[in-house]
């Protein structure tokens, strides 16, 4: 079962016809201007036999709700779901290896036998 932000939706917000191809550019990232010329060059290269298949899709595809136009950010990292799990994956442990990190530098900072720190937590009392 795809979650809603990783499933493929009409992009009618962007559309200039149907929102097909704006919704593939939306699913894939890509700009929308390359899915558009590549979808005019498919009907070139395919005499017109791929327009029957965009109408279908066209009927069949769902539109995109609107709770999903919100938040940009969280749809590029969707986006980059969809294209590299692994790789987001990645992203996201070292992500929260670098917090950690910097959280046990934080911590080390605070713990550790520190003069001056000691010094001005007296002065406060």
């Amino acid at each position: 079962m795809n979650s809603p932000r990783t499933s493929f939706y009409r992009d009618k917000q962007n559309a200039k016809f149907m929102g097909i191809c704006s919704g593939i550019a939306d699913y894939t990232g890509i700009n929308a201007i390359w899915v558009r010329l590549a979808a005019i060059g498919l009907v070139f290269m395919t005499g017109g036999g791929i327009i029957p298949f965009y109408f279908l899709a066209g009927f069949l595809a769902n539109k995109k709700p609107p709770h999903l136009y919100v938040d940009s950010q969280e749809q590029k990292f969707w986006q980059r779901v969809r294209q590299s799990p692994a790789r987001t994956a990645r992203d996201v442990r070292a992500s929260f290896r670098d917090i950690d990190r910097r959280l046990a530098d934080v911590e080390h900072y605070y713990v550790s036998a520190n003069p001056r720190l000691s010094e001005e937590i007296e002065r406060l009392r």
